[in-house]
């Protein structure tokens, strides 16, 4: 009967096969920065994907690329911000946990109709920002 590969060996050969692999540049530092690069980049691509996705089932495909496009500068580096907290500790996540729980029921007490119309007024404007 043949043995069974098991992770902790396969594990092993990976990081064996890591370490004999030489990256596109002769300089650690110049393949560090290319993959940074590559990861944020791929990350970037990644997130308005799924941004697109989202926002597309209710708004159509185009309407979604435009809000997508439309962010303000300052939109972005809020967003980035509050993920950065949210992501780093625990008190990080509660606090943005709590904000957006608070936004929420806040929302709620202004009534469905009043908060949609909120909503959709701040995509308008969006989606002509992007165009």
């Amino acid at each position: 009967m043949a043995k069974k590969p098991s992770i902790k060996g396969a594990a092993r050969k990976a990081k064996d096969a890591v370490a004999k692999a030489d990256g596109p540049s002769p300089n650690p530092m110049t393949n560090l920065i290319i993959a940074d690069l590559a990861l944020r980049g791929g990350g970037r691509l990644l997130r308005h994907a799924v941004e697109r996705g989202l926002l597309g089932a209710k708004y159509g495909k185009s309407d979604a690329k435009d809000l997508v496009k439309g962010r303000t500068m300052t939109q972005t580096l809020v967003g980035t911000a509050i993920a950065r907290i949210a992501t780093r500790s625990v008190p990080g996540a509660l606090l943005v946990g709590g904000g957006l729980l608070a936004k929420t029921l806040f929302d709620r007490r202004q009534g469905k109709t009043k908060a949609k119309a909120d909503g959709r007024k701040a995509i308008v404007d969006q989606t002509e920002r992007g165009e």
